[in-house]
């Protein structure tokens, strides 16, 4: 009996060993809730932050939407939709189409454009007549019907620089080498962020652009508080929002992975 014991206390530990880490390992969270928006915050360009203007952000059939039906001039409205809290190493889900109308008086480069911000400043940081976060984008185009490429999952640094290719980049967006897909239909975009390190774009399941050291510079963002840009500051953490610049897009299936250094 006593031998017995001997074999199996440690295939019994074993086994207990194998289930904690299993029950410790991350899973998957789902960053909507798929009625509606009381885990997001959102800041438009022209209005203070939490102001929904014109109903912009709008949850319909487990879908976040974005629309401009009760606009009237655009007048660069620009906004985004923040997760209501910052993460730093993660591998993040999502589904994106472009449908509907682009519209008419945002400027002519929205056109089936859209995008996913990621290390982005706390929107509560922004006055009032900042434009963009500063942040980085994955950027997120359809096709234009034209038979040129238009790919999508780029890169954009609005205040922000990163590495490509082993060097500081300059290049406010980043081209993928992803294919081009047209409106209308839904495409899965990924991304790992390894906080300050690297950085990584998938489309549809293919990986499409890496870079890495994404930090604080470059232009394209005004009207910002100079105590937040501090240019060379290396972006470990931030804030995910969806973008809203003139076309409309829906979202949905938007999950986390938490990735961050385990003891």
């Amino acid at each position: 009996m006593k031998n017995k014991l001997l074999i199996l206390l440690p295939l019994l530990y074993c086994m207990a060993c194998q289930q904690a880490a299993k029950n410790d390992s991350p899973q998957w969270v789902s960053l909507f809730n798929g009625k509606d928006l009381s885990d997001w915050i959102v800041k438009i360009h022209h209005h203070e932050v939490g102001d929904n203007f014109g109903n912009t952000f709008r949850v319909q059939d487990s879908i976040i939407q974005v629309r401009y039906d009760q606009y009237g001039d655009f007048n660069d409205q620009f906004g985004h939709l923040y997760y209501k809290q910052p993460f730093s190493h993660y591998h993040l889900k999502f589904e994106y189409r472009f449908v509907g109308k682009w519209y008419p008086s945002a400027p002519d480069y929205t056109l089936l454009n859209s995008g996913v911000m990621f290390h982005s400043q706390d929107p509560r940081s922004m006055p009032k007549e900042q434009d963009w976060p500063i942040s980085v984008e994955m950027q997120l185009l359809a096709g234009l019907g034209d038979g040129n490429a238009r790919p999508t999952g780029n890169m954009c640094s609005p205040g922000t620089n990163v590495v490509y290719k082993g060097k500081l980049d300059p290049q406010h967006c980043i081209e993928s080498s992803s294919k081009t897909y047209d409106g209308e239909q839904w495409v899965r975009g990924e991304l790992i962020v390894l906080g300050d390190s690297l950085i990584t774009h998938i489309i549809n399941g293919d990986t499409v652009l890496q870079y890495s050291q994404p930090q604080i510079g470059g232009g394209v963002v005004n009207n910002y508080n100079p105590a937040i840009k501090i240019d060379g500051k290396l972006l470990s953490e931030g804030y995910i929002a969806l973008q809203s610049e003139g076309q409309p897009v829906d979202f949905r299936n938007i999950r986390i992975l938490d990735l961050s250094p385990r003891k």
